[in-house]
């Protein structure tokens, strides 16, 4: 006996989303040179230097200031490569990821 086949078609739900968004933290401590900072947001996050400056007198004015809002795999790597030149050059600079 032959299988009919069903003229009527089953539609599939696909739940697309945007990714979920991270912002990047830096925190201001006694230890960390001001240069030490501007660097690490220039060479890590690719700021330019007006910007890098700005940021890190946000953070030492402050005590905290936000680098930038980025998806999770990228704030997780960006935050791992920062603390990681911070500890190599003695420096206890502190950064974390939150969601947005």
């Amino acid at each position: 006996m032959a299988k009919q086949q069903s003229s009527v078609k089953e539609r599939q739900r696909i739940d697309v989303r945007e990714p979920r968004r991270y912002k990047v933290y830096i925190y201001n401590d006694d230890f960390t040179t001001m240069e030490f900072v501007v660097r690490i947001l220039m060479v890590v996050f690719f700021k330019n230097e007006a910007e890098a400056e700005t940021i890190m007198l946000m953070v030492h004015r402050s005590g905290k200031g936000l680098v930038g809002v980025y998806s999770y795999d990228v704030a997780v790597s960006k935050v791992q490569r920062a603390t990681k030149m911070a500890r190599d050059e003695g420096f206890p600079l502190r950064l974390t990821y939150t969601p947005e």
